[in-house]
């Protein structure tokens, strides 16, 4: 397993309780399935207009706000997809509006990383420091409701520059955070 979904799974793990009601996930929704449960009473796949996803239940350009119905999310889990949508506060007025009072949005972005291959550097736009999250969400959520945490240490993100996985690195040195050296970001933010 790649170390940056160790990391991510960490997150979503933590807030799996969020995970319920109606659900939609960027792309696939093997989260939503594998932490949601049956706290889930429908699960939505959200991805591109453009994308040849035959799983896709709504096809959306998260950039435009007026693409979704509002209010209609308990939850949306957003995973490593922040950083390659050039308008992000665009696609942050769009999540928001698609939740629910109460609802939660469950993100990732990356930190220290290189530039996947099957994306490229064509398609990723942003590095997202847990700083620029904090604010980003900040300005949409309010600040009393984003909470962020911060995964991975110097050894995390050497062993994830070089390609090792994460049976090959000792689970307890993955764990030690050190804010100058983050792997994945992750940020819950509630919809007042």
């Amino acid at each position: 397993m790649p170390l940056d979904r160790y990391y991510i799974e960490s997150f979503l793990e933590r807030h799996a309780n969020d995970i319920q009601g109606r659900v939609a996930e960027i792309g696939d929704n093997v989260y939503t399935l594998r932490f949601g449960l049956d706290r889930v009473v429908r699960s939505d796949i959200i991805d591109s207009p453009e994308s040849p996803n035959p799983h896709a239940t709504m096809r959306i350009d998260l950039q435009n706000e007026d693409a979704v119905e509002g209010g209609c999310f308990d939850c949306i889990i957003v995973t490593q997809t922040l950083h390659m949508i050039y308008e992000v506060r665009g696609a942050l007025a769009t999540i928001h509006r698609a939740l629910a009072p109460g609802g939660v949005v469950l993100a990732t972005v990356p930190g220290i990383t290189s530039i996947d291959a099957h994306d490229g550097p064509e398609k990723w736009f942003w590095a997202m420091t847990q700083t620029a999250a904090q604010r980003l969400f900040e300005e949409r959520f309010g600040s009393s409701a984003v909470e962020v945490h911060q995964f991975g240490n110097v050894l995390a993100a050497t062993a994830f520059l070089q390609g090792l996985a994460f049976e090959e690195i000792d689970r307890a040195s993955l764990d030690v955070v050190d804010p100058l050296y983050p792997v994945i970001t992750g940020i819950r933010a509630t919809k007042s």
